[in-house]
């Protein structure tokens, strides 16, 4: 091995990949020297490689304890410190300030710190994370919907979705259908700016969730509030914008729903609170600490606002916000949800956001995505900083745990968007293409303890998004700790054999089944082969529009061969969309999940990948089969999504593991 790639190898930057099973590429030098520079180790010279290369060999053969263990609860000493030479004294500084102790059995759970003296006088210091051995499980089987919240109008919205209209969707899914969880889109914190970027998966801040989607007359201060005028005209004007995109098929103009918002918010702001209502801000204020300070004041600098005097005005839209997710959650399950709201959480934050700007743990000039693969020729930039692995490692993870409680405090469950990124993500330093890029490994056992600890803690199932190049020992890794993993109908296929779509007893039992997701066409368009006929209309197929139709064609009239011989009923359009969910449930999987468009017929991808002003991704309303806008009570009336949703429930009731399924 020569002397850059031994140096990239102890550093966990990658000099080789494999694209596929069987074909390995080399990642271009200049990639991995700039790699390195970016997590501190700065290359000038050969002679500095080959140096660098023996100076960490050498620290890495004489220190007593990596920089971070991990002891899973009920399972053996961990392998560092059974290595530990004979008489090596540990000692355990408790996560809550409590005295240090010497090790023990059984430590309590949490992130402490280890210290190790050995007979020879050498000492060391590492992060101890003390995890259960499994994430929480679901309470038992359940099925729900999965929806995009901005794109779910009520006659009360100002233009899209809002934490009422969840609220209101999850209580209707539960007491009609039966439902245990609604999944919703990341409401993480946007960047602002006219236009702002609409998509929910580059956020300003992952830790902080975004006001846009507060309902400003669920607010307690509205009722007291002295401007009734105005704050009349403001809704009148949000009223407006509902009846544009609903009656005029308008996109969803979050800019516009914002500045409404905003009015208001400045309107109730200066609205005194009552004794209870400024204990609770100001004891939320002082529990979040130094994380929402900063954050608060980015928004107040980002809004060409003096932070000292605003900053007070972003972190209570933040509390607000906070209010309303909590009430989400506790509507949905007072309705008798099982799970309630499953949040999301993005891979990334944006390169200009609070997150990567009020802090050292994003690196800079660079960005994450994906290699060249069978679907994309070319790789993918998805123009977000990843986390510096060393800055991570330093910080005992306090961002990520920082992140995590902040996301579990109004959630049933999380789902973690791009799982595979707790063990590595595709870093492209800043100029190159993306499959100039290299893999960056993490320590994928501490980020996986850490999101383990934090789901017990909030008593709280974990689902990872694991589509996709995911190696084997990851998924197992994930499947381990009671991750759900994430199986889309149309990719579960038998690829280490035949090709043909798995039959129900072939699927995991650990998974959220659905038919679609937000980056998929809904099951009407697949169906149909709309999604081609799209594509072939914004120029994005990268062969000859008549293939592409033929082997779509051939694909779902598998499918449909599939559906047919298990005696489901496939006539018609709206007949096959529930042979498919019917398919799921006979699957053991743990979640199914009803794409919501799929219960009306839209036609229409939330997100078209590949694309930026070509479509209008992230800003539709849901809509029938026909492209009409619906609002929530006609949704909730249709009888074609109500036909669909007692067809889920009724099978839900019925259904039970197939044999020979897969465990988790």
């Amino acid at each position: 091995m020569d002397d850059l790639a031994r140096l990239a190898a102890l550093h966990g930057v990658a000099t080789r990949y494999q694209p596929a099973e069987d074909v390995t590429a080399d990642v271009p030098e200049a990639t991995v020297r700039a790699v390195l520079g970016l997590i501190g180790v700065p290359l000038d010279t050969a002679g500095d490689v080959r140096a660098l290369a023996e100076a960490a060999e050498r620290e890495r053969a004489v220190r007593l304890l990596p920089a971070t263990v991990v002891q899973w609860r009920g399972e053996a000493v961990p392998q560092a410190l059974a290595a530990l030479p004979p008489g090596t004294r540990l000692r355990v500084a408790p996560e809550d300030g409590a005295a240090e102790r010497d090790w023990a059995a059984e430590l309590p759970l949490g992130v402490h710190r280890l210290t190790a003296e050995a007979p020879d006088g050498r000492t060391a210091g590492a992060t101890l994370i003390v995890a259960p051995d499994r994430a929480p499980a679901t309470p038992g089987r359940a099925h729900g919907l999965l929806v995009q919240l901005y794109s779910l109008l009520s006659e009360r919205s100002w233009g899209m979705g809002d934490l009422g209209d969840l609220a209101e969707l999850a209580r209707w899914a539960a007491t009609t259908h039966g439902a245990g969880f609604v999944q919703v889109n990341p409401v993480h914190a946007a960047v602002p700016g006219t236009p702002t970027d609409p998509s929910p998966y580059r956020p300003a801040s992952r830790r902080f969730p975004d006001p846009v989607y507060l309902r400003i007359e669920d607010v307690p201060e509205y009722a007291h509030c002295p401007e009734r005028a105005a704050l009349g005209e403001l809704a009148a004007r949000g009223g407006r914008l509902r009846r544009e995109v609903l009656e005029k098929g308008a996109l969803i103009d979050r800019d516009a729903v914002w500045e409404l918002k905003r009015a208001a918010l400045e309107l109730l702001y200066a609205v005194p609170r009552s004794p209870e209502r400024q204990a609770a801000y100001e004891g939320f204020r002082a529990g979040q600490g130094a994380p929402l300070d900063r954050h608060a004041a980015w928004c107040a600098a980002a809004a060409g606002e003096d932070p000292a005097e605003r900053a007070d005005f972003h972190a209570w839209l933040v509390w607000l916000t906070d209010e309303q997710l909590t009430a989400a959650q506790r509507t949905a399950r007072e309705a008798g949800m099982a799970v309630g709201i499953v949040h999301d959480l993005a891979v990334g934050v944006h390169p200009e956001g609070s997150d990567a700007r009020t802090g050292p743990f994003h690196a800079r000039r660079v960005s994450v995505g994906a290699p060249p693969d069978a679907f994309n020729a070319r790789g993918q930039d998805w123009g977000l900083p990843p986390w510096r692995p060393d800055a991570l490692e330093e910080s005992a993870y306090a961002p990520f745990r920082d992140l995590l409680r902040g996301v579990f405090r109004y959630a049933g469950a999380v789902r973690v968007d791009h799982v595979m990124g707790l063990f590595r993500l595709w870093w492209i330093p800043e100029g190159a293409p993306p499959a100039e890029g290299t893999y960056v490994s993490y320590d994928g056992e501490a980020m996986l303890a850490v999101l383990v600890l934090e789901a017990h803690r909030a008593g709280a199932p974990v689902v990872g998004e694991d589509l996709g190049t995911v190696e084997p020992r990851v998924r197992r890794e994930l499947a381990r700790r009671g991750i759900l993993g994430t199986s889309v109908l149309w990719f579960e296929r038998d690829w280490s054999g035949s090709g043909d779509p798995l039959p129900p007893g072939a699927w995991r039992e650990g998974c959220l089944a659905t038919a679609t997701t937000h980056d998929l066409p809904p099951s009407a368009a697949k169906l149909a082969g709309a999604h081609v006929e799209l594509r072939d209309r914004l120029g994005l197929l990268t062969r000859p529009a008549e293939r592409e139709r033929a082997e779509d064609a051939a694909d779902t009239a598998q499918w449909l061969r599939v559906l047919d011989g298990l005696g489901l009923e496939t006539k018609d359009e709206e007949a096959a969309v529930q042979a498919l969910y019917a398919f799921l449930l006979r699957t053991p999987a743990r979640l199914v999940g009803v794409w919501l468009p799929d219960a009306v017929g839209d036609r229409r991808p939330q997100n078209l990948p590949g694309t930026w002003d070509q479509y209008p991704n992230w800003r539709l309303p849901v809509a029938d089969e026909t492209g009409r806008p619906l609002t929530l009570e006609a949704l909730t009336a249709s009888p074609r999504a109500n036909a669909l949703l007692s067809a889920v429930r009724e099978g839900a009731q019925t259904r039970t593991a197939p044999p020979g399924a897969r465990p988790l």
